[in-house]
């Protein structure tokens, strides 16, 4: 199991175009927290955005969005898609545990699908902190991992593991993941600077809805 965070690099940028062609619609529980939780205006960052289908969402309620992701291939899909549905985002190419941001420079945030895509939970929390001190005073994120509540897990405690992506004609690609068990993802985020405003599991997934201590 290759654990180098560049690894997880080079396996986004050769799957993105497939991935994001499967990657279409936003996630609900996004909808709900942007909704509910989520200032609006000031600058909103989609940290690990993917194809961008959650900083179009982003882009609809705040006046300044900055889409993050590791995966150059990702981003040019972002881009494109940005081009496409006409909103504006700013792409930066970036390690999640080392933002080239401001301190409090954002207000609204997701993190959503990619933390547990960092091989080594030092890695983990350090993007959880870096988060964090992205975060203004009244600023909201919703943080999310893939957990052993999912159904095709049999397990109470969290693991490492990798889950095939398979491309169009039968070639798979590994890709690692870290399934966090619920009392885990709860315990690194108390283990970082954030604070937990409130924490659920959804569709075999670890929510939280944060702000910085």
């Amino acid at each position: 199991m290759d654990r180098d965070p560049a690894a997880v690099r080079d396996t986004y940028d050769r799957i993105a175009g497939h991935f994001a062609e499967t990657r279409e619609y936003p996630w609900p529980e996004v909808e709900s927290f942007l909704a509910e939780d989520a200032p609006a205006g000031g600058v909103a960052l989609d940290l690990g955005c993917g194809n961008g289908r959650h900083a179009e969402l982003l882009a609809e309620r705040c006046d300044r969005v900055l889409a993050c992701d590791i995966s150059r291939g990702l981003l040019e899909n972002a881009r494109e898609r940005a081009s496409e549905r006409v909103f504006d985002a700013e792409l930066l190419q970036t390690d999640a545990s080392a933002l080239p941001l401001r301190d409090g420079a954002v207000s609204a945030a997701t993190y959503v699908a990619t933390l547990h895509h960092l091989p080594a939970r030092d890695a983990r929390v350090a993007s959880l902190n870096e988060l964090a001190r992205v975060l203004g005073p009244c600023g909201r994120a919703l943080v999310s991992a893939w957990s052993t509540a999912h159904d095709r897990f049999e397990a109470d405690e969290g693991f490492d593991t990798t889950v095939d992506w398979t491309l169009p004609g039968g070639e798979t690609v590994p890709r690692f993941y870290h399934i966090y068990a619920p009392g885990e993802f709860d315990a690194d985020l108390r283990g970082s600077a954030l604070a937990v405003r409130r924490s659920f599991v959804s569709s075999g997934n670890c929510y939280a809805v944060v702000e910085a201590e």
